[in-house]
């Protein structure tokens, strides 16, 4: 089974799904079994219709991207190699006469709008916690004026005479393959079969039309960047009373000053005195919770990391398991000191013996912090 089904299909992490559609169409067509005799076509050929099955569903390719492989696995029923020469061919040049029973499908009934996607940025910690926000999107909505059927009130449509109400209009296609009769859509009714006599003076005959509109979208504890979050059906209005398609939200997180994320843990730097370093104490730290107590014990060493458990990261989807905080104790030592402080460091290093006095303070202060 393929590594990496982006890989699998030669397309970017970011494709869309017409860029998916026409590397599959490539792929498909020079690996499928019954043209391609070599040994290996046949597993290639499976790589390829798997990894299309995945990335071509918003909601699975979502799932991908997120877990992996482990996270589109345990689906049933689909098989490439029930796959058949005709089926791609149909899916290549949208039907055509001579092979399979395929053709072009009118497009005059229902059908289910686009997905959108929404790119939304976050604070360090309205990802760490989550939470209600507000976003806004513009979006085709079903047009009120003519309920979607895209003629002015009071008029309706007649019969394409294009392709005589089914669609479709066909033509000869040269391929490697032979001659083929190609099925593509009517241009002039653009499949529906129908043309409106005179347009809905609102959307101009589209039966949709754009519209701005607000929504509140809740953001799970501990998303991350490039979380996609799927809101069903606030994408484009179908047309002809289909279903709306989905908004999909992908979550960028804004860099903190202070804090830094490894994961569900945060880490972040603490500065302390070298005499607090020496002697131990208890300080005041910022953690995303708010302030928190952490004891410093006596003789602390520089870069030492300090735990807080439990003041992490929640897990996505299990809000009550968090990870810690993890905290780098920068000691300071001043560059520049007093008279009186330095002849009490002074006496200190003579206390501890000459090893550590001959160098004077630097000596000694480099004694007591390992480096």
């Amino acid at each position: 089974m393929p590594g990496d089904y982006y890989e699998t299909l030669g397309v970017s992490r970011d494709a869309n799904q017409e860029e998916l559609k026409k590397a599959y169409r490539r792929l498909a067509r020079k690996y499928h079994p019954d043209v391609n005799k070599e040994a290996e076509a046949e597993e290639r050929f499976k790589e390829i219709n798997q990894a299309y099955e995945v990335l071509s569903e918003p909601e699975t390719r979502a799932r991908y991207d997120r877990f992996g492989e482990a996270g589109v696995s345990g689906g049933g029923g689909f098989d490439p190699a029930d796959i058949g020469l005709g089926d791609i061919f149909e899916s290549i040049f949208g039907g055509f006469g001579g092979m399979g029973t395929g053709g072009v499908r009118r497009r005059n009934g229902p059908s289910k709008g686009d997905d959108l996607r929404l790119d939304f940025k976050l604070k360090f910690r309205e990802a760490v916690f989550g939470g209600e926000k507000e976003i806004r999107i513009r979006h085709l909505e079903t047009c009120q004026t003519c309920n979607g059927n895209g003629a002015r009130p009071g008029t309706g449509a007649r019969t394409c005479s294009g392709c005589n109400g089914t669609g479709q209009v066909r033509r000869a296609t040269r391929t490697p393959f032979g001659t083929f009769a190609q099925v593509s859509a009517c241009p002039t009714c653009e499949g529906t079969g129908e043309v409106v006599e005179q347009k809905c003076d609102v959307c101009a005959g589209a039966g949709r039309k754009q519209e701005t509109k607000k929504l509140k979208i809740t953001i799970p504890p501990g998303v991350d960047n490039g979380i996609k979050l799927r809101v069903p059906r606030e994408g484009d209005a179908g047309l002809k009373g289909g279903p709306p398609g989905d908004l999909f939200v992908y979550l960028t997180v804004e860099a903190d000053e202070e804090f830094q994320r490894d994961g569900i843990d945060i880490k972040s730097d603490v500065p302390i005195s070298y005499l607090q370093a020496i002697l131990g104490c208890v300080i005041k730290v910022n953690t995303v919770d708010g302030a928190e107590e952490l004891t410093i014990p006596a003789g602390t060493q520089p870069n030492t990391v300090l735990t807080l458990e439990n003041k992490g990261v929640p897990k996505l989807g299990n809000a009550v398991s968090r990870g810690d905080h993890r905290i780098t104790i920068k000691v300071v030592i001043p560059g520049k000191i007093g008279h009186e402080e330095r002849e009490l460091l002074e006496k200190l290093a003579k206390l501890r013996g000459d090893a550590h006095g001959k160098g004077g303070l630097e000596g000694f202060l480099g004694g007591l912090f390992q480096k």
